[in-house]
């Protein structure tokens, strides 16, 4: 199937796409803002291959390889020859619009419009094109190099060829999926992880436990791989904070309102791993 991808972001979740969509053979146009933006994601793949070349996953000729099928943009356009484009901007809803709107008129016919969101609906975002059919949410979960899952969201009017196309496409870059039938807020893997994570701050917040006792007590009592606050500090506080946002925006289900702790540090710019500090020292 490998064709022609154009990733519209070019940070962490972005370069992650458009990384292992170019190690399984497609030609990628990975677009952002700045060449600033671009080079950063450029480099942050590179790193990432020399990782995986040095641990003996890949070969050393499959960095340049990879690396040659990226090309770095700031147009736009440059997405115009895309079969399928992946939207990997910040979680605001009238950002989206902006980039949909324009692609909607620059892509060509058959192109499937992917949202690489978290927990905006689907349908909210197609209603920025004439096309919703061919709105489709393809969920990625970061770092994409390593996570194995990807989720598919279908919208109010996604048809099912832009479904079978978005599949097909996540399953040839190395990704199991699952299937939303349902486009609601925070869909399946945000809204459980949202849940537990406001729950989880609440709780440090109030002094019941300290944050490493909560997450000790998740990865040894659920056997959670790593706990809610240092999935927090991975994901950003402040992407946590925006898509537990949007879900009690939709829902206004008083379990999603973020604690006044989550709001402080996004506040104060502790947002995890990307700035050293979260709800821990990095």
């Amino acid at each position: 199937m490998a064709g022609r991808l154009a990733v519209v972001g070019a940070g962490l979740m972005g370069s992650g796409i458009a990384q292992v969509a170019a190690q399984a053979g497609w030609q990628v146009t990975l677009r952002d803002v700045d060449d600033a933006a671009t080079k950063r994601g450029v480099d942050g793949i590179r790193k990432s291959l020399t990782k995986f070349a040095e641990k003996g996953k890949i070969e050393a000729s499959d960095v340049e390889a990879t690396l040659g099928r990226i090309t770095p943009t700031t147009e736009l356009e440059a997405a115009a020859d895309a079969d399928i484009v992946v939207e990997a901007v910040f979680e605001k809803i009238e950002i989206k619009h902006e980039v949909f709107r324009a692609l909607d008129k620059i892509c060509k016919a058959d192109a499937v419009l992917a949202t690489n969101t978290s927990a905006i609906p689907v349908t909210q975002i197609a209603t920025a094109t004439e096309r919703p059919e061919s709105v489709v949410g393809t969920h990625f979960f970061s770092p994409v190099p390593m996570m194995k899952l990807c989720e598919l969201v279908r919208g109010y009017k996604t048809s099912d060829a832009t479904m079978d196309t978005a599949r097909s496409f996540a399953e040839e870059i190395g990704k199991t999926v699952v299937v939303v039938n349902r486009d609601i807020a925070g869909f399946v893997t945000t809204r459980l992880i949202c849940a537990l994570a406001m729950e989880a701050v609440k709780l440090v917040e109030s002094g019941v436990i300290s944050a490493e006792d909560l997450d000790t007590a998740c990865k040894l009592g659920f056997g959670h791989a790593m706990g809610p606050l240092a999935t927090v500090d991975l994901t950003g506080v402040d992407v946590l904070l925006n898509a537990t946002r949007n879900i009690y925006t939709d829902t206004a289900d008083e379990k999603f309102f973020p604690p006044e702790l989550l709001q402080r540090m996004a506040t104060a710019g502790d947002l995890g791993r990307k700035t050293g500090q979260g709800f821990y020292s990095y």
